[in-house]
């Protein structure tokens, strides 16, 4: 089953973009919340999975209806609360918090936190790490994503306060890179939580912060509730310090219109919620619901399918969900704070920043990136995560939508060299079943290090993705040839390590294409790729430099093994030294990499026996051609584990390809080795009497 059906063409697809930018134009954005996420997941899977209708009058009544509910919005907005928000760190220095904060509010914050963190108990400003050496707020209000199209006056405008967990209450500027404190800092960024518990609440937040309100006056008669510290505005500028110890709430009266009130999380973890009056809960409930007749209208106009095209999608997304779930729950719909040094704060960091240079009209700024010449890893997540931002505003469901969209591409893949029904079995290990960790065909693996903020799991979905796109439009359409082209040179932007897999692959495709004579073809997947180029043309531009891609191929860490070293051992072996030396460096190498995902020397034989599955399919003519040229990049990809680190996050890709292509000749030729070889434990398989019924399932599953 694929999400797009093959009778779709051109056309189909671009009727299906335009309706699904009538649903995100019906919700508003940036949809950060679970209720408006969860009707755009429902609506994407329904536009992509049934048939788009062309009828010129069904679409005008369905631009009608959107427009109708924009302007239903307009006329009819819930009461907007306006909120600011900071890390509050100082260190006996005057800074913009102390500029930017009324004075009583700020001296007793300040008190508060000297208390918490007595100064000859904080770290040494002079190690890195320490948050004394990092960077202080530049402003009063931190800038939040939130508040992109709302011009707010401090951070962000809501409409609602409920949160007991500071995850749930999105607060983007715990991400930022001057926020990098690590080891040896006496302020830590957060910590992950154990048992049960951490299910829901994986993170605990530990920077101190505060948040600021200003409630207008459709508000007076709602109550403020709170658990722990509360710093309440009352007559010239003087603040009353309230801490409760369980939850308690006050009236908003006459006299708190427009004034000042700080929930603050020093020295104490803070929850806060708001018991709105009747008049407000209605007008609050006038966005959603025009949303969600909007969507249901641009379904039913423009959309037809059957319940059961829908059913294994959702099943799908299901257990994705429940998968990223079990690893980290923040990830739907909160913001956690990464950890310090990871890889993820420097992305969001920079991301953030790219973002706020775009608002400003900074465009030198934010294509710039933070580096003159690209050192950090793959350049291409940073700029995603910018666009995130203006998306999904202060949250990370750009990132997730993306994963989720990772069980549907196997599918695919596995559909391209099997039945129905083996596919969507494979599909399930690969989603479902924890064994699949072994050969690094885990989802599990993907959603760890994306909710980690990671660019690997990205890089192999977009890599998938154009792996998909070329493998299932062999013929001399443009278009799809330009989709591939450009989705390889994505996934390059987000990890250059993949660099020699793309090559293989769109080599094969444009020599076949030339052989053929199919030259839109050919010109598609050239078109499609230029942008990779645009890692130098970054680099040379701003940094005068003619670096391909990042320069921190220069870095020792990034390449433990060189070339010199295996010339090295080979000299060794020739001399017959056996001194531990190179040819130890080299044996540490292969042993990393035979051991996989899984991290574990056990695992080398299985591993050993797989590359050498695919040296013997991609030189066997006896299988197609497609199916050897993804050998082949399988095999480039795992060449550059003999000299990249072989840190698991790095090979997922590699051990997916190699999976599928084992998978291939275990049905076409191993199976019938294991016949001759165990025959007993064969014949027993064969003949388990669950084999029919489990056939059968995955045939009915399979036709949906």
């Amino acid at each position: 089953m694929s999400l797009i059906p093959d009778r779709s063409g051109n056309s189909s697809l671009w009727h299906r973009l335009a309706a699904l930018i009538l649903v995100i134009a019906a919700l508003g954005l940036p949809i950060n919340d679970l209720y408006r996420y969860v009707l755009l997941l429902l609506a994407t899977v329904a536009i992509l999975a049934g048939a788009v209708s062309r009828d010129h009058v069904a679409w005008l009544t369905a631009i009608g209806v959107v427009a109708l509910t924009i302007v239903g919005r307009v006329l009819f907005p819930a009461p907007l609360i306006e909120e600011g928000h900071n890390v509050f760190i100082v260190d006996g220095r005057s800074g913009a918090l102390e500029r930017g904060l009324p004075a009583e509010a700020y001296r007793l914050m300040v008190a508060e936190f000297d208390a918490a963190h007595p100064p000859d108990r904080r770290c040494d400003p002079a190690v890195f790490g320490c948050w004394r050496s990092q960077g202080f707020p530049d402003r009063a209000f931190a800038f939040s994503a939130d508040g992109i199209y709302q011009h707010p006056m401090f951070s962000r405008r809501v409409t609602a306060i409920d949160f007991d967990d500071p995850v749930r209450l999105r607060l983007g500027f715990i991400n930022e890179q001057h926020y990098n404190w690590t080891g040896p800092s006496d302020l830590q960024r957060g910590w992950r939580g154990r048992g049960f518990d951490r299910l829901l609440h994986p993170w605990r937040l530990t920077m101190p912060f505060f948040v600021m309100y200003r409630f207008p006056a459709a508000h007076v008669g709602s109550r403020l509730c709170w658990q722990g510290e509360v710093l309440w505005e009352g007559e010239g500028e003087r603040f009353t310090r309230w801490l409760h110890r369980d939850f308690s709430c006050r009236l908003i009266e006459d006299q708190d219109v427009g004034r000042r009130i700080f929930g603050v999380s020093i020295a104490s973890p803070l929850a806060m919620s708001l018991d709105a009056s009747l008049g407000v809960q209605l007008r609050r409930l006038v966005e959603p619901g025009l949303a969600l007749l909007a969507i249901a209208a641009v379904l039913m106009l423009l959309v037809r399918w059957r319940e059961r095209q829908l059913t294994l999608p959702f099943v799908l997304i299901g257990l994705a969900l429940i998968a990223i779930a079990l690893n980290d729950s923040s990830f739907i719909g909160g913001v956690r704070p990464f950890d310090g040094g990871d890889d993820g704060l420097f992305y969001e960091g920079m991301g953030r920043r790219i973002t706020q240079y775009l608002l400003a009209g900074d465009l030198r700024a934010a294509l710039e990136g933070g580096e003159k010449v690209y050192f950090y890893g793959g350049p291409g997540l940073r700029y995603f995560r910018s666009l995130e931002h203006f998306v999904f505003g202060d949250s990370f469901l750009g990132y997730l939508s993306l994963v989720l969209a990772l069980p549907f591409l196997a599918l695919a893949v596995f559909r391209r060299f099997f039945g129905a029904p083996a596919a969507l079995a494979l599909t399930f290990v690969f989603l479902a079943i924890p064994v699949g960790a072994v050969f690094g065909s885990s989802f599990y693996h993907y959603a760890k290090w994306a909710a980690r903020g990671f660019a690997d799991p990205a890089a192999a979905i977009v890599f998938l993705a154009g792996f998909v796109v070329l493998i299932r439009n062999a013929d001399i359409r443009f278009a799809p040839a330009l989709g591939a082209g450009l989705l390889f040179a994505l996934a390059l932007w987000l990890r250059p390590n993949l660099a020699p897999g793309a090559a293989v692959l769109l080599s094969a495709a444009g020599l076949a294409s030339l052989w053929h004579g199919e030259f839109r073809r050919l010109a598609g997947l050239c078109i499609g790729f230029v942008p990779v180029f645009g890692m130098a043309l970054h680099n040379w531009v701003f940094g005068n430099a003619l670096v391909l891609f990042s320069s921190n191929i220069t870095e020792p860490g990034n390449f433990p093994t060189p070339p010199w070293v295996y010339a090295a051992a080979l000299g060794d072996l020739i001399r017959f030294d056996w001194t531990v030396g190179n040819i130890g460096r080299v044996a540490r190498q292969w042993i990393g990499w035979l051991s996989g995902p899984s991290d574990s020397p056990a695992t080398v034989p299985l591993h050993a026996a797989a590359v050498a599955v695919l040296v013997w399919v991609c030189r066997s003519r006896r299988y197609e051609f497609w199916l050897r040229i993804t050998a082949g990049a399988a095999l480039a990809l795992h060449v550059v584990a003999w000299f990249y680190p072989s840190t698991d996050r790095h090979h997922y890709l590699v051990w997916f390809l190699t999976f599928v292509v084992c998978a291939v000749w275990t049905r076409d030729e191993g199976w019938e080795l294991l016949r001759r070889w165990i025959p007993n434990a064969t014949a027993r398989v064969e003949n388990h009497p669950r084999r029919a019924w489990l056939f059968q399932t995955l045939n009915r599953w399979a036709s949906r």
